[in-house]
């Protein structure tokens, strides 16, 4: 399976969210697959929340990477990296039902088959990862492994039970 890799770097601005939003669409598009795809709207909904996080708990520059099969026909996973210069760790919370933020690590927990983080130079890089097989079969959110959504606390990297984490 042949990949594409693309990058885009992102600004410490709220407006970046929606950029790279566009920016995600048209990458899907050039392989082939339709917006109205399911797992397409859910890789831009990951995007959006991990390009939200580092311009929002940054305020520096950042670095959106995506991995993408290079045709619709091939199964293999979308892959998403926001790279920032933060050192601090992510940290996934439960927001309270009152609460306007702090829901994003939880988003992308549901909607992720996998996902982690680690550190790369003098920051880190999020990642996560959509099968778009599984993707495929499943009814729009619901889970992969059938869990009810339990957060994993302490871990760099949170796989669904039945899947092998890279």
């Amino acid at each position: 399976m042949q990949t594409l890799q693309v990058q885009l770097k992102v600004w410490p601005d709220p407006v970046e969210v929606g950029r790279a939003r566009r920016w995600t669409r048209a990458r899907l598009a050039w392989t082939g697959v339709a917006a109205d795809e399911p797992y397409a709207e859910s890789l831009v909904m990951l995007v959006s929340e991990l390009v939200t996080n580092a311009v929002v708990h940054t305020d520096r520059p950042a670095e959106l990477r995506l991995a993408l099969p290079a045709s619709p026909a091939d199964c293999g996973p979308y892959r998403v990296e926001v790279v920032d210069t933060c050192a601090a760790p992510p940290r996934q919370r439960r927001a309270q039902d009152y609460e306007t933020h702090g829901r994003g690590l939880e988003l992308v927990d549901a909607i992720a088959d996998r996902w982690g983080w680690q550190a790369e130079g003098f920051g880190k890089v999020i990642w996560c990862e959509i099968d778009r097989a599984c993707a495929l079969a499943r009814p729009p959110g619901e889970r992969a492994d059938g869990a009810d959504g339990a957060l994993f606390a302490g871990a760099h990297e949170h796989a669904r039970a039945g899947t092998n984490s890279t």
